[in-house]
């Protein structure tokens, strides 16, 4: 099996962004690869958070990719800073990496403009902690949208320095595209974002999420009921575009562009099979929340196995970079 990895940041409540962006794809090919999964702490911590809030989010995103149908036997769920691998391996790629392809990177440059009065190195230094994630497990394969396509550019530029410099250690790993698309917010403007606050929450319940359907954006050209609408231009028919059957969908679409349907009524469908599928979810949730010493216990199974892997990596970097300890006496 090939090498994978991927990472999500602890960073407050998984939305259904996250859930058909990433998870749902991760839960997909978690048998089909070596998969390392990481709660990217450390990377969480580039900009303003409360420290007393970090392990209660940790915690709640493990028990929520599980949840979400992570195995918890046999895929490698861990938390990245658990495993001091990672920081060892970010200096040594420091040492490598010329600061101009830091510059470059899109992601500091959106990050810069967003916390202008925080900016701190570790923002800079983001790609090349994402880099020794991947490379510390000698990952071949890191599933992406398009949006990260430059980070595994990068990762497999600071793959290419280190094996020109100190010979062949490290894969140059190959982007997994994600087929979906990205996933639009309640308020129709913006990708979904918690930042934004047009998120529908994967625990959320239907009460909840309904009262976030009922008053959410839809094709502005329908003003009144009897108005025929164009479902390409309605956030709520992306939303069936990823839970709806396909029969189903066909309905609706028609339905809409004849005025045979109402937004209200379309809504109602959507909340039926969005359901359908967060129903499972939160109710895996529920019960792992009484078993949490397991799944805690899982977590440092992982870690600890994680640490291995990590640990060889590095006496093998450190040895080919002359920072073993073997002295000629």
């Amino acid at each position: 099996m090939k090498s994978l990895f991927s990472g999500i940041q602890p960073t407050g409540e998984i939305h259904i962004g996250n859930y058909f962006g990433a998870i749902s794809n991760w839960v997909r090919i978690q048998h089909d690869y070596r998969c390392y999964y990481s709660i990217v702490d450390m990377h969480a911590i580039t900009i303003p958070y409360e420290a007393a809030e970090m392990p209660k989010r940790v915690e709640d995103l493990a028990l929520t990719l599980y949840a979400c149908g992570f195995d918890l036997e046999r895929t490698t769920l861990f938390v990245q800073s658990e495993v001091p691998g990672h920081a060892d391996l970010t200096w040594i790629f420091n040492t490598i990496t010329p600061l101009g392809e830091l510059e470059r990177m899109t992601q500091f440059k959106d990050k810069r403009e967003q916390f202008r009065s925080s900016v701190n190195a570790g923002l800079l230094d983001y790609p090349v902690l994402q880099a020794a994630d991947i490379l510390i497990y000698k990952g071949e394969v890191v599933p992406v949208g398009q949006d990260q396509i430059q980070h595994v550019e990068f990762t497999r530029e600071v793959a290419r320095h280190f094996n020109a410099r100190f010979g062949d250690t490290f894969p140059e790993c190959e982007a997994l595209l994600t087929a979906t698309p990205k996933v639009m917010g309640l308020d129709g403007d913006a990708k979904m974002s918690k930042s934004k606050g047009n998120t529908i929450g994967v625990l959320e319940t239907p009460g909840e999420i309904w009262a976030k359907l009922a008053p959410a954006k839809t094709d502005p050209a329908r003003v009144r009921r009897t108005d025929p609408g164009t479902p390409e231009k309605c956030t709520i028919w992306s939303y069936h575009l990823l839970v709806t059957p396909e029969a189903e969908r066909a309905e609706i679409h028609q339905g809409c562009t004849t005025a045979g349907i109402g937004c209200i009524d379309c809504k109602k469908k959507l909340h039926r099979n969005l359901m359908a599928v967060l129903d499972p979810i939160r109710e895996r949730y529920n019960d792992l929340c009484g078993r949490k010493p397991y799944v805690r216990e899982r977590l440092d199974a992982n870690a600890d196995h994680c640490r291995r892997v990590a640990g060889e990596t590095i006496l093998e970097v450190k040895g080919k970079m002359g920072l073993n300890r073997v002295w000629k006496i």
